[in-house]
């Protein structure tokens, strides 16, 4: 078993493993724009490989690059397949190489988690997690139901509250997370208990409510990786967060780790991670989850940063804006110009643009509040 660490080990892991690709490349995909990545997928279908990758119905505004992706994959000769809607979100990230080794990713691939983000990719050979791994992405092809046969393998929904719960319960000594957005509720008392029994429990990102237990912010680095290392002997890297929609609605995909040396790395990384973050942030109380951001916190912070932000987010607004104008052109077409001089019709579909545009607005100005140095987005 091996770690990649990101941002330090960029994107060359990624482009060895589909190069070293002989019979088959299984990529399970929610986001990509790194181009090198998109090249080496093309180059090994060129040479004969059989690459498969299974796209995302839909990630928050970039449905219509998710589109575009498929229309250049297939030009290049490359199998597409489209995730169902069965499920709030497919966010899984992983990559199976000739159903031999099995790449579990906490990034993207995109190059904001890449290059700008703290992630963590596990590789492994392990007979049980290749086997799960390809029941998960032949069931979610097909869109078929996935039936888990493993506690190590770690998928939402089908296992993660169970296996997590699990996970978290038997710490006797220490328990290390990264995590952007910990809210969900058992889980919380899971750490609560924990700490009442003695458990060291430190956590890097954000929790929902005041704890017992310390919270601090990532700094110099976005923080995206959902990791927790148990007792310094085990840990779990994913894409879920201990959150509700994360373990119970959405598609997540995360691993056990069990050798040390991968353990270890991951104990050196946060340790160096906590250590470089200088101040303690205090935990958001519980009310504000998920609460529309005020505007005056954004506006408190440095135009440096904000606009940074804006720049990434701006690109997602895009897609979106142009959606709703198609929407729109289409109901018109369909019903007929007469139905913009019927009064309920006309006021029906106001409202409805309405609503769409002040969630995308809200939605925007979350991410980009949380695409500052100190905070995640998906």
């Amino acid at each position: 078993m091996r770690l990649i660490i990101e941002p330090a080990d960029g994107v060359a892991p990624l482009l060895s493993a589909i190069e070293r690709a002989r019979k088959s490349v299984e990529i399970a995909i929610f986001r990509l724009d790194h181009k090198e990545v998109e090249m080496a997928l093309k180059a090994a279908a060129a040479k004969g490989v059989r690459v498969t990758a299974l796209i995302a119905f839909a990630n928050r505004g970039g449905e219509k690059r998710l589109r575009q992706l498929e229309l250049r994959f297939l030009a290049a000769g490359i199998i597409v397949a489209r995730t169902s809607d069965d499920l709030s979100r497919y966010h899984g990230k992983y990559i199976l190489i000739d159903r031999r080794v099995l790449y579990v990713l906490s990034f993207n691939f995109t190059r904001l988690d890449i290059d700008r983000s703290r992630g963590f990719g596990v590789v492994t050979s392990r007979p049980t997690c290749l086997q799960e791994a390809t029941n998960l992405f032949m069931a979610d092809c097909t869109r078929i139901p996935y039936v888990p046969k493993g506690d190590t393998f770690v998928v939402s929904p089908a296992n993660s509250r169970h296996v997590l719960g699990t996970f978290l319960k038997r710490a006797r000594k220490q328990l290390l997370i990264y995590d952007p957005q910990i809210s969900d509720q058992a889980m919380l008392r899971i750490l609560q208990e924990r700490v009442k029994a003695g458990v060291e429990v430190r956590v890097i990102g954000r929790v929902s409510r005041r704890t017992s237990f310390e919270v601090q912010k990532l700094t110099g680095t976005r923080l995206h990786t959902r990791t927790i290392i148990r007792d310094r002997r085990q840990a779990f890297v994913g894409s879920q967060s201990l959150r509700a929609a994360e373990l119970d609605s959405r598609r997540e995909v995360g691993v056990i780790v069990h050798d040390p040396k991968a353990v270890k790395k991951l104990i050196d990384t946060f340790e160096s991670d906590w250590t470089a973050t200088s101040t303690k942030s205090a935990p958001i109380p519980a009310s504000a989850v998920d609460a529309p951001v005020a505007v005056e916190e954004i506006s408190a912070r440095s135009a440096k940063e904000v606009a940074n932000a804006v720049e990434i987010f701006t690109q997602e607004l895009e897609p979106l804006a142009n959606t709703v104008k198609k929407a729109v052109r289409q109901a018109v077409v369909k019903a007929g110009e007469d139905v913009l001089h019927d009064r309920d019709v006309k006021e029906t579909m106001k409202k409805v643009v309405k609503q769409a545009v002040k969630e995308a607005v809200k939605d925007a100005v979350r991410e980009a509040q949380e695409a500052l140095p100190s905070r995640s987005v998906e």
